[in-house]
C-alpha cells in the first residue's frame, strides 16, 4: 500500500477489513481461503451487519488487494454475493440562515474551518490539511492538495474570510516563531517530500494552518512531528453547535459542503462550475444537488393552492 502511495486512513481501513475477514472465519490463513470464503463475509456484511453498499465495496476492494497484490492470488469472479442495497438519500441542506446560524454558535478554530467548509466546500480533512502556501490571498484562492482521489484542485476564497484567516495567521506565526526558539519538532510530510526538502518541516510555508497542540509519533517513521488539528475536535465543536442553535436537522461538518453546493446552484450558478469547485469527477455526482432547483415536479402547483387563490375575494373589483 505505501509502494501505491495510499493513503494513511485507506491503509487503517484496509488492515481492518482484513483482520475482520481472518477472525470471522476463525483466524484461517487468507492462503487456506478463496472466493467462497470472500463471497460469504461480503454476504454476511449485507444480510447480518445490514452495512450500507459503499461500506461492502470498501470491505471488497481491501480483500481484492490482499489477494492479488499481497498473496498474489487471483479470486474468480463473485457473482453469488448478497450486494448491500444502495440507498438513495438525499443530503441534508440547512437554509442560508441554518447555516450562519451554526456558524454563530462556534467560536475560535472551530468557527474558521465552519466558516471554510461551507464557504468554499471543502471536505472536513481538507480544510485540516491546508498548509500556509495552499492559501493564496492575491488571487482569493485555495488550492487543495491531494484530495480525493488524490486530486488537486483550486477552489475560491470568499473575501468574508481574508481578514480572520489573516489574523490567524498572524497568531500562527508568532506561536511558530517560538516553537523555533525552543527547538520543537516540525511538521508531518509526505516520505518522499521529507526526503526531497529535508528543511521543509520546520519552514513557515509549510506549516499547517490548523496544527495540533501536541506532537505524535509519524506513522511513517519520522519520529516526532507535529500533525494538523483532529478532525473529532472540529466535528464535536460543530455538533453541540448545532444543538445551541436548535435545529432539528442531523446535521454535521459536511453538511457545510452540501449546503455550499445547494446555495451556489440556487444563486444560478452552473452545475459544471459547482462540479469543478467540489473537485467531482462525474457531474452525476453533482447532479444529486439538483433537486433544489425548483424543476420536474417540484414546479408543479398543487390544486389545492390554485383552488384557495380561485376562492379569495378580489379587493381591486369595483363594488
Amino acid at each position: 500500500m505505501r509502494l501505491r502511495h495510499f493513503s494513511l486512513r485507506t491503509e487503517k481501513a484496509y488492515l481492518g477489513w482484513m483482520r475482520r475477514f481472518i477472525h470471522f472465519h476463525g483466524r484461517r490463513h487468507p492462503r487456506e481461503m478463496g472466493g467462497p470464503q470472500v463471497q460469504a463475509f461480503l454476504s454476511h456484511l449485507a444480510t447480518d451487519r445490514d452495512v450500507s453498499a459503499s461500506t461492502q465495496s470498501q470491505a471488497l476492494q481491501a480483500l481484492l488487494f490482499l489477494y492479488r497484490h499481497v498473496l498474489q492470488v487471483e479470486l474468480p469472479w463473485m457473482d453469488s454475493v448478497v450486494r448491500a442495497r444502495r440507498s438513495r438519500h438525499l443530503p441534508v441542506v440547512l437554509t442560508p440562515q441554518e447555516a450562519n446560524c451554526v456558524i454563530s454558535h462556534l467560536d475560535g478554530v472551530s468557527r474558521l474551518v465552519a466558516q471554510l467548509l461551507y464557504g468554499c466546500g471543502l471536505r472536513l480533512m481538507e480544510a485540516l490539511a491546508l498548509r500556509i502556501k495552499d492559501l493564496q490571498f492575491e488571487r482569493r484562492e485555495i488550492i487543495v492538495r491531494g484530495g480525493k482521489g488524490g486530486k488537486d484542485r483550486v477552489t475560491m476564497l470568499p473575501g468574508a474570510l481574508i481578514i480572520p484567516l489573516r489574523q490567524h495567521l498572524d497568531q500562527l506565526h508568532r506561536w511558530y516563531l517560538r516553537e523555533r526558539q525552543q527547538a520543537a519538532p516540525g511538521v508531518s510530510l509526505p516520505a518522499g517530500l521529507r526526503r526531497k526538502y529535508p528543511a521543509a518541516p520546520l519552514s513557515w510555508p509549510w506549516q499547517f494552518v490548523f496544527p495540533s497542540a501536541t506532537v505524535c509519533n509519524d506513522p511513517y517513521g519520522a519520529g516526532l512531528v507535529r500533525h494538523h488539528l483532529h478532525p473529532q475536535t472540529v466535528q464535536r465543536a460543530v455538533k453541540a453547535a448545532v444543538a445551541r442553535a436548535g435545529i432539528g436537522k442531523p446535521a454535521g461538518c459536511h453538511t457545510f459542503r452540501h449546503c455550499f453546493a445547494t446555495h451556489l446552484l440556487q444563486n444560478g450558478y452552473d452545475i459544471r462550475t459547482v462540479q469543478e469547485l467540489l473537485g467531482h469527477t462525474d457531474v452525476r455526482t453533482t447532479m444529486i444537488y439538483t433537486h433544489v432547483l425548483n424543476r420536474g415536479g417540484l414546479s408543479v402547483r398543487s390544486p389545492l393552492d390554485v383552488w384557495s387563490e380561485a376562492d379569495q375575494p378580489d379587493h381591486n373589483a369595483p363594488a
